[in-house]
């Protein structure tokens, strides 16, 4: 049994209009979370606003201390090596932002189901893209 397998032949079966798909979707993605995550790094009246509304105060740190995990998180999935593991945490992330709207009672299709159309993108992308996904999580024909 291997550990590390070898991708190449895996990703040589994904066809270039998937793996452009992919990329599209990851790539908007990953703007979105780098936009979010900058813009919790800065002490923007509109973040500390949204923080005191959703309970958590109006803490500077606690936003950039998110902010900075936010984009950590996204340039880990958007590096390929590592890029599965990025998708986990930010599903984690994405996760905790549900549960923070559930709590506050937001609108269920605008704001708290947010994260999960960024999750869906988030793995829709990735999986597209990378052939070892492809191969731990197949669609049956």
């Amino acid at each position: 049994m291997t550990i590390f397998a070898d991708t190449t032949d895996s990703n040589a079966s994904i066809s270039a209009a998937a793996r452009w798909a992919g990329r599209a979707l990851s790539g908007l993605v990953i703007l979105f979370l780098l936009l979010d995550g900058g813009m919790k790094l800065l002490p923007l009246p509109i973040v500390t606003e949204t923080m005191d509304k959703m309970g958590y105060g109006a803490s500077d740190g606690l936003a950039r201390s998110l902010g900075l995990i936010t984009i950590v998180c996204t340039l880990l999935y958007a590096v390929p090596p590592t890029s599965i593991l990025g998708a986990i945490l930010l599903t984690g992330y994405l996760g905790g932002a549900i549960a923070s709207h559930v709590r506050i009672d937001s609108p269920l299709f605008t704001h708290t189901l947010f994260g999960l159309y960024l999750g869906l993108m988030l793995w829709a992308g990735l999986w597209l893209r990378d052939g070892l996904l492809r191969s731990l999580l197949p669609f049956r024909r």
